[in-house]
């Protein structure tokens, strides 16, 4: 079987599958569409992916596409038992409402602060819309972090794939620069984040 992940990994949604596929050691290769890339646009890729946005996973015949399915897909499919994505249907089910809820009430405030501190040159700011945006993302953190003051990850003492949406986003949070409400709990998760090898190398990159 060929696995092939379509998307630039400068994506924020193109790392949580990569950081999946790596942890768990699955081989697959990488196609950069997307971005400055383009090419997601064309027939090709929209026969794959409607949406035209990144990523897309393909497995021979077999694609499918948004990040949170694709990266549930892989634990299911290939390691139903790994800790990432518990077995036990309670469980899966906290990691499943915390993984929603990355996308649902921290991923619109925290790309107005991207899109506008590292895509937009100063004089183009919207600066009002970023400073809302950071209080509105910091408050996001702020349901985390009550769970961090008193386990090492988001869902207990294991990394799950709640730690994988969020993990990628609060690394922009910390090395972007604006003033931000310390939290010494979410700190020391993106620290514990931080030490590892594939956080490293594939999470922890310049901002472009």
């Amino acid at each position: 079987m060929r696995r092939i992940l379509w998307g630039r990994s400068t994506s924020s949604n193109v790392m949580k599958v990569i950081w999946t596929l790596e942890a768990l050691k699955l081989p697959y290769e990488r196609i950069d569409v997307g971005g400055p890339f383009g090419k997601t646009d064309t027939p090709e890729y929209r026969a794959m992916n409607p949406t035209g946005l990144v990523p897309t996973l393909q497995e021979d015949d077999f694609t499918l596409w948004e990040s949170n399915a694709i990266i549930r897909y892989i634990c299911n499919a290939y390691a139903p038992d790994t800790t990432l994505w518990p077995r036990d249907q309670r469980a899966r089910a906290i990691v499943d409402h915390w993984m929603d809820a990355q996308q649902t009430v921290q991923n619109r405030p925290a790309s107005t602060i991207f899109l506008g501190l590292v895509r937009t040159p100063p004089e183009k700011r919207d600066n009002a819309a970023i400073d809302q945006a950071i209080i509105d993302t910091a408050r996001a953190y702020g349901m985390i972090a009550g769970n961090l003051a008193k386990t090492p990850y988001i869902c207990g003492d294991t990394l799950t794939l709640a730690d994988i949406v969020w993990g990628i986003h609060v690394h922009r949070w910390f090395v972007m620069d604006f003033k931000r409400p310390e939290v010494p709990a979410l700190r020391e998760w993106y620290d514990r984040l931080l030490s590892l090898p594939i956080y490293q190398e594939h999470i922890a990159r310049p901002l472009v």
